[in-house]
């Protein structure tokens, strides 16, 4: 997602409980049951988002589990599965699991020695790859410990169709603190009472959900049915400029991006974890140096990489056919749920220019975000998710295919923070890539820019050269910065 601001943690003592929605809406959305259901028939769109922090030493355990067991009493989706309608008639419903286990979702493991970073990713990625047991709470946490720098590593993984990038952020901050000790006088409240919710109880929990929401949906429809009559019969030129620029913008987001590279075609099951880590300081420097944000000269190393990587092994690169999520969430909105838009376009990995690169993508991101029709897929998702389950996720692949790579942009936290009274030093996000070759996602945390990297093993061969080439186009473009901090003071942009 693109640039924003940094999330910062409540104050354990200063959690406000009626502020938590995770609860507040128990069907799930209509683009929220096509990522559940699509990966059914097709498991390359399965879409576990998985966090990883990197701990200074290995928590308190009892702690831990404590800490897990609050957060199940405060946000009661952590303590909920998703149960099928009868006949797929409507949309999965959030119930309360009768068996709900904390054992089953929160484990540890310690590494045979001598372990490292390196080898706890291989965990996490396995972690990720593992498909969700759909009568529990979809989600999954892991303590590795046994590094031998005396680091461990926590990773938590939850199905999309809970929340997107920043629904999690605000979630595992639940489970973070701003001092190692414990925090007396959490705000707690009793878990939620289980539920024995049945298919064709989920069948009528939808019928009556929908009967509950029609006359407010009809008023929508008439009043916005008013507002078209009205418009056109009081400005019928700028009505009918409005529908024309509205049918360009359509065109313009469903259109297919540009062939993707024969090197990066294949698609498979296979992943690898990535990492990368940058000052938040430095590149903000390097992409205002190039009159950019944060997030343009982001994408611009990213590109820059997949230049590389192309030159290393002797294809040549084109524009790169990307995807980007642009968030949606506005400051109403629950912690949980998903709320963003997708957006597609060819990267400008050509350019070798990286200052040039960066005011390329600029104008490209900006002139995305003011597209009328940015918010198409969410729109066409109650009639998407009404067809065929089998013809929507054939369909849906081969849109997600043509990417050669998608990145994310989540703002992070800026204050230290603990968990279980172990520091954490980075967080690292591996957000799915159903389809699509690369998956990069960028989190800001105390300073530091974390990018986590995944990978499709069947389309990037060479991963450790992939993520070698990402890391010299981070340096290409933080060369930028230094440039800029050298130049006389008034000279600078």
């Amino acid at each position: 997602m693109a640039d924003g601001q940094p999330f910062i943690p409540p104050s354990a003592v200063d959690v406000d409980l009626s502020s938590i929605g995770w609860a507040m809406s128990r069907t799930m959305s209509d683009f929220e049951t096509g990522m559940w259901r699509m990966e059914e028939v097709r498991p390359e769109l399965r879409t576990p988002i998985v966090a990883v922090d990197v701990l200074d030493r290995a928590p308190d355990w009892g702690r831990l589990v404590q800490a897990h067991e609050w957060a199940s009493h405060i946000v009661p989706r952590i303590r909920m599965r998703a149960v099928e309608p009868a006949f797929g008639l409507g949309n999965p419903v959030w119930s309360v699991d009768p068996e709900f286990d904390l054992d089953y979702h929160l484990r540890r493991v310690r590494l045979p020695e001598p372990a490292t970073l390196d080898h706890a990713l291989r965990l996490c990625r396995h972690l990720a790859t593992e498909p969700f047991d759909k009568a529990r709470p979809p989600w999954a946490a892991l303590l590795i410990e046994g590094l031998d720098d005396g680091r461990a590593v926590y990773a938590v993984k939850a199905h999309h169709s809970m929340t997107d990038g920043m629904g999690g952020i605000a979630m595992m901050t639940l489970l973070h603190s701003r001092r190692p000790e414990p925090t007396p006088g959490k705000p707690d409240r009793a878990p939620a009472p289980p539920e024995h919710l049945d298919e064709m109880s989920a069948l009528g929990h939808e019928i009556l959900d929908g009967v509950r929401q029609a006359p407010a949906r009809l008023a929508g429809l008439v009043s916005g049915s008013a507002r078209l009559v009205l418009s056109a019969a009081t400005r019928p030129f700028e009505a009918a400029g409005e529908m024309l620029g509205y049918a360009n913008s359509l065109r313009r987001m469903v259109q297919p991006p540009p062939a993707g590279s024969p090197l990066l075609r294949e698609r498979g099951l296979g992943r690898w974890f990535g990492i990368l880590e940058v000052g938040l300081h430095e590149l903000r420097r390097a992409a205002h140096a190039a009159g950019g944000s944060v997030n343009d000269a982001y994408v611009a190393a990213l590109l820059g990489g997949y230049r590389r990587y192309h030159e290393e092994l002797g294809v040549p690169i084109g524009k790169v056919p990307m995807g980007m999520p642009i968030n949606m969430r506005a400051a109403s909105d629950s912690s949980g749920g998903n709320h963003f838009a997708a957006v597609r376009f060819a990267g400008p990995a050509t350019e070798p220019d990286p200052a040039l690169r960066i005011r390329k993508v600029r104008a490209i991101v900006l002139a995305l975000r003011e597209e009328p029709a940015l918010d198409i897929v969410e729109a066409a998702s109650p009639l998407l998710v009404r067809l065929p389950t089998r013809l929507i996720a054939e369909w849906y692949l081969a849109q997600s295919k043509g990417l050669d790579l998608q990145a994310s942009n989540v703002a992070g936290v800026p204050v230290p923070v603990y968990l279980a009274g172990a520091r954490i030093e980075r967080v690292f996000p591996f957000a799915p890539a159903p389809g699509c070759a690369v998956m990069a996602t960028m989190v800001s945390h105390v300073g530091t820019c974390c990018i986590g990297v995944n990978l499709d093993t069947a389309a990037v061969t060479e991963p450790a050269l992939f993520v070698r080439c990402l890391q010299a186009g981070l340096d290409e473009v933080l060369a930028l910065g230094d440039g800029a901090a050298q130049q006389p003071e008034g000279a600078q942009r």
